[in-house]
C-alpha cells in the first residue's frame, strides 16, 4: 500500500490538468444542464430516460475513456513510464494504482451529475429510488469502464479512437441488435445494476442485478490482469 500512494499521487496531478478538468467538468454538467432546462421550461420527463440517455450512454463512457487511456497511456506514449517502472515497484501495483485513480475520478464526476440529473428531473418523490439506484450504479459502471480503458492503453497507443469504437459500434449498435453481446458490455451491466437497484423495470434491460455484478467484475478483473502481464513484457522490450 505504501509503494502505491506516491504513484496515486503522481498519477491524480497529471490527471487534474486545467484543460482535462474543464472539459470532463463541462460533458459532467452536460445532463444536469438538460434537466435544469426542462425544469424551467415546466416539462416533464421520466428520471430513467434522462439518465439512460444523457450519462450512461453518452457522458459516462467518454469520461472514463478520457481518464482511463490519459491514467497510462500517456506516459508510455512520452516514455515518462519508464522513470516509473525501473523502480523496484511490481507492476501489478502501478496497474491497480492507475485504475484506482481512473475509477475513482470518473465515479466523482459522474455520481453527483446522476444526483442533480435525477432531481431536477424527478424531484424528490418516488423518482428518487431510481435517481440514487442510477448514481450508484453510473460509479459502478464508471470505474470499471476507466479500468478496462487503464488496461487497453497498455496494449496499444490508439487505446482512445479504440475505446470510442467499443462505446460507439460494439455496446452503441450491436449491443442493441444482438442479445448475445449483451453480456460483453459494460453499457448493459451498467443499466442492469440500476435497473436492480432502483427496483423497476426498463426498456431493452434484460441482465439482472447478479449477473451485471458479475459483468463488471470480471472486466475489471480481466483488465488489471492483462494490463499487469502485458507491462511486465513493456518493460523486458524496454529493457532490451
Amino acid at each position: 500500500m505504501i509503494e502505491r500512494l506516491p504513484i496515486v499521487g503522481v498519477t491524480l496531478r497529471g490527471l487534474i490538468g486545467r484543460r482535462r478538468t474543464l472539459l470532463m467538468l463541462l460533458l459532467v454538467a452536460l445532463p444536469v444542464l438538460i434537466a435544469l432546462l426542462v425544469r424551467l421550461a415546466d416539462g416533464r420527463m421520466e428520471v430513467d430516460r434522462i439518465l439512460d440517455a444523457m450519462l450512461v450512454r453518452t457522458v459516462l463512457p467518454l469520461v472514463a475513456l478520457v481518464l482511463g487511456t490519459a491514467a497510462l497511456g500517456s506516459e508510455l506514449e512520452d516514455g515518462t513510464a519508464v522513470y516509473l517502472m525501473i523502480k523496484p515497484v511490481s507492476r501489478w501495483r502501478i496497474v491497480g494504482a492507475k485504475m484506482l485513480v481512473a475509477g475513482g475520478l470518473t465515479a466523482a464526476l459522474v455520481v453527483p451529475s446522476a444526483v442533480l440529473t435525477g432531481v431536477l428531473a424527478g424531484g424528490t418523490g418516488p423518482a428518487l429510488a431510481t435517481t440514487f439506484g442510477f448514481a450508484l450504479a453510473a460509479g459502478i459502471g464508471g470505474a470499471a469502464y476507466a479500468c478496462v480503458f487503464v488496461g487497453l492503453s497498455t496494449f496499444t497507443s490508439r487505446a482512445l479512437l479504440l475505446g470510442l469504437a467499443y462505446t460507439l459500434i460494439w455496446e452503441g449498435v450491436l449491443a442493441g441488435l444482438l442479445e448475445g453481446t449483451r453480456f460483453l458490455s459494460i453499457r448493459q451491466a451498467t443499466l442492469g445494476i440500476a435497473k436492480g437497484l432502483a427496483g423497476r423495470a426498463q426498456d431493452g434491460v434484460t441482465l439482472d442485478l447478479a449477473i451485471s455484478v458479475a459483468i463488471v467484475s470480471m472486466a475489471v478483473l480481466a483488465a488489471f490482469v492483462l494490463g499487469s502481464i502485458r507491462l511486465t513484457r513493456f518493460e523486458i522490450r524496454g529493457a532490451d
